[in-house]
């Protein structure tokens, strides 16, 4: 059987990338380990991310604040060579996750009030956003989004 950390980040990872599907990004596999886990194109400008997935952890010993750790395996922070974004998931016990998304500002935590997570950083919701493709197929095709 996995161990539970292995486990926990293939699921915040898998939970970052339907995050990013649902909201109009184009997720790319790579077949080779890389330095960030995912390969994104961002729906509004076509460019391309290199995102770096990372737990969300809840300090209850500082009040509730939520963090998220970026630091590579050997302890140094993420470059902008390595990661463009970081996304943290947020997974509690028997609850649906909570994806977070903001720019790598090369620092090793990321700290944010519970209560201002999704004013501080954007949240990815789970939920598909058909809009989003509709749209973006009458833009390509020249004829009206459908109701």
């Amino acid at each position: 059987m996995a161990h539970l950390s292995e486990v926990v980040g293939k699921y915040s990872e898998l939970a970052a990338r339907l995050a990013l599907l649902a909201n109009g990004w184009t997720v790319h596999q790579s077949e080779t380990d890389e330095a960030y886990d995912i390969l994104a194109r961002d729906p509004v400008s076509g460019d391309y991310a290199k995102i770096q997935v990372k737990t969300v952890r809840q300090r209850m010993d500082r009040g509730g604040d939520l963090v998220v750790y970026a630091r590579k395996g050997n302890g140094t922070t993420y470059d902008l060579a390595d990661a463009d974004y970081i996304v943290g998931v947020w997974a509690v016990e028997g609850e649906v996750p909570r994806v977070f998304m903001f720019e790598n500002r090369l620092l090793g935590e990321y700290w944010c009030a519970e209560a201002r997570a999704s004013e501080r950083w954007i949240e990815l919701p789970l939920a598909l956003n058909r809009d989003i493709y509709t749209e973006a197929i009458a833009l390509s095709t020249d004829l009206p989004a459908a109701a």
